[in-house]
């Protein structure tokens, strides 16, 4: 079974029921808040001010607010070069699959020169050339309006949404998050440097940030060492138990 689950990709989540609600009302509340806002202060038809690709970035600004994928770079630049590449690609290739092949790779490829990786892109990209003739009519102004607009009013209600809420306040460094001991057991001067040889190493992104990697690994030694002592201090109490036995 644990097999079966590892093809299928079944994520390790140990998130309260809590933080599920508080991800499900923070979508919820933000693309309510961008459709009416981009509608009633702006003064344009709900089809063509927001795009789809904003409901999966909410699926990662609330969902995993502290993912590398989901901070205010990657959001605003991982929509903003997808989209002038999509219009590039529809300007001088056309509408057909060879222009949606050529904006989605490309926008991939861009994101990860800039480090700016935001899977909604893909789709921002794809919608600028599969997206209609409004969508081709706007041309460059579609860089800035709707997408950039977009991005403006989601980073805005992430930030305000998710400040109550002191662990997971965002962009993630502004998160607070409680940790018993700030002391790291094999020391902190080099971290950025092992940090960095490991994801070398590992050649494949990671959708974690480098504080989260170190606070984990901090938790992670932290409750090795927990655990060791507690069997440290069973085997002696085991040990004690039969040296009084045997002297009994």
């Amino acid at each position: 079974m644990r097999i079966f689950y590892s093809l299928l990709g079944v994520e390790l989540s140990a998130v309260s029921q809590k933080e599920k609600v508080l991800s499900g009302l923070g979508g919820l509340v933000a693309i309510c808040l961008l459709v009416w806002s981009t509608h009633h202060l702006l003064g344009v038809e709900n089809a063509a001010c927001v795009i789809a690709s904003m409901g999966a970035s909410a699926v990662l600004l609330f969902g995993v607010p502290h993912g590398q994928l989901s901070q205010p770079w990657p959001l605003a630049a991982g929509h903003g070069v997808s989209a002038l590449l999509g219009v590039l690609s529809a300007q001088y290739l056309g509408h057909d699959w060879i222009a949606a092949g050529c904006a989605v790779g490309s926008a991939i490829l861009a994101m990860h020169l800039l480090k700016c990786i935001h899977p909604p892109g893909g789709a921002t990209a794809l919608t600028a050339v599969l997206g209609g003739d409004a969508i081709h009519a706007m041309g460059f102004h579609f860089v800035l309006w709707p997408v950039l607009v977009n991005v403006a009013i989601m980073l805005a209600v992430a930030v305000v949404f998710n400040w109550p809420f002191p662990w997971r306040r965002y962009p993630a460094a502004l998160s607070k998050r409680k940790h018993p001991n700030k002391a790291h057991p094999f020391g902190r001067e080099n971290e950025h440097e092992d940090i960095v040889k490991a994801l070398k190493e590992l050649d494949s992104f990671v959708d974690v940030t480098e504080a989260d990697l170190i606070a984990l690994s901090l938790q992670i030694a932290r409750e090795r060492e927990a655990r060791l002592l507690r069997q440290g201090r069973k085997n002696h109490s085991a040990h004690h138990g039969s040296k009084s036995a045997t002297a009994g």
